[in-house]
């Protein structure tokens, strides 16, 4: 009996220091750090200088759709596997490239650094490795892209604003951060702007009847209908109702850019059918301009649409990332 009692206790405390040591690695797993978009490749010199190089490239950099100008995706900072070590692995986002081990992906959390994602891609030749992140191209932009937003909705959080009144009046929250004020409020339509470094970023949440929208070919043109007419109303340009050489008066509102053809795709947003529509706006008799994202959301519970939209003013710098923040601040949505 006391030699079974004395087992038991012996087994107790060595499962119990097992469950400390995996305790204390989890607690000093440092922080992820890294520019937001920014992802760590590792990979051999010569292989980013051949084939699945340029197979990383065309993944990883390929042109966003919906930005005035071609910017790339992700920004890549390629690492050789021999210098990948110490403060280097602790970037948020991971691709690593390795040889010798079957065709396959596989994705991590956590690995170096929290939080954070590493996706590794094998092949025991390049052509396995150029196949699979081919066949991947989506997956990998979709995890690297989802751990984006939710780092943004996290550092955003770290100030969030105090506009109770969003959800007394549209029952829905919203996260965005406190530098943002309010340019507009009405009872089913709020505006709030932000200035950035060469304009301005915006975001608008409105409430539509049930009817406004109908499920068909015409779908996205009801869409653009309705935001044209949101920015007729609300967003005026800087010589609306002045008076031009031939004693006219001017004017001056924004449009959904016809020259462009916007974006548009179903999707799930806070568990409720929604559809993604993106493009490019501009101001009529005016040469201001930028990119906007919008959801427009089913809410069947209480039959009626609600609509979020970001969209910004940033002349002369890049846009991707500010266009990463509109949307991370509308996928935090939760309608009630």
């Amino acid at each position: 009996m006391r030699y079974l009692v004395f087992s038991m206790l012996a087994l107790t405390l060595l499962l119990s220091c097992g469950d400390n040591k995996k305790t204390s690695k989890e607690r000093f797993l440092p922080d992820a750090s890294g520019a937001i978009n920014n992802v760590s490749v590792v990979t051999e010199n010569d292989f980013w200088d051949g084939r699945i190089g340029d197979a990383i490239r065309q993944t990883l950099a390929k042109p966003i759709y919906g930005l005035p100008q071609d910017e790339p995706t992700f920004t890549i900072s390629q690492i050789p596997p021999s210098v990948f070590s110490g403060f280097v692995t602790k970037n948020r986002t991971v691709l690593k490239i390795e040889t010798g081990k079957d065709a396959g992906i596989t994705i991590s959390d956590d690995v170096y650094a929290r939080p954070q994602k590493v996706i590794v891609v094998s092949g025991k030749t390049k052509e396995d490795i150029v196949n699979v992140l081919t066949a991947n191209e989506s997956k990998i932009i979709e995890t690297f892209r989802n751990a984006e937003l939710t780092e943004r909705q996290r550092q955003m959080s770290k100030s969030p604003h105090s506009f109770t009144s969003i959800k007394e009046k549209l029952g829905l929250t919203i996260q965005f951060a406190s530098i943002y004020e309010a340019a507009k409020e009405t009872d089913n339509f709020f505006w709030f702007r932000k200035d950035i470094t060469t304009g301005h970023s915006h975001i608008m949440i409105y409430e539509l009847p049930y009817e406004a929208i109908k499920r068909n070919d015409t779908t996205v043109n009801q869409i653009i209908k309705i935001r044209d007419s949101i920015g007729k109303t609300y967003f005026k340009g800087r010589l609306d109702g002045t008076v031009n050489a031939n004693g006219e008066e001017v004017s001056s509102y924004m449009i959904t850019e016809d020259a462009y053809t916007p974006f548009h795709a179903e999707t799930i947003l806070d568990n409720k059918p929604a559809f993604e529509t993106k493009g490019l706006w501009e101001l009529t008799n005016d040469f201001m301009g930028g990119s906007f994202i919008n959801y427009t959301i089913e809410d069947k519970v209480n039959k009626r649409w609600i609509g979020i939209e970001g969209f910004i003013f940033a002349p002369s710098v890049e846009k991707r990332n500010y266009m990463l923040e509109l949307e991370s601040i509308i996928k935090s949505v939760k309608i009630e």
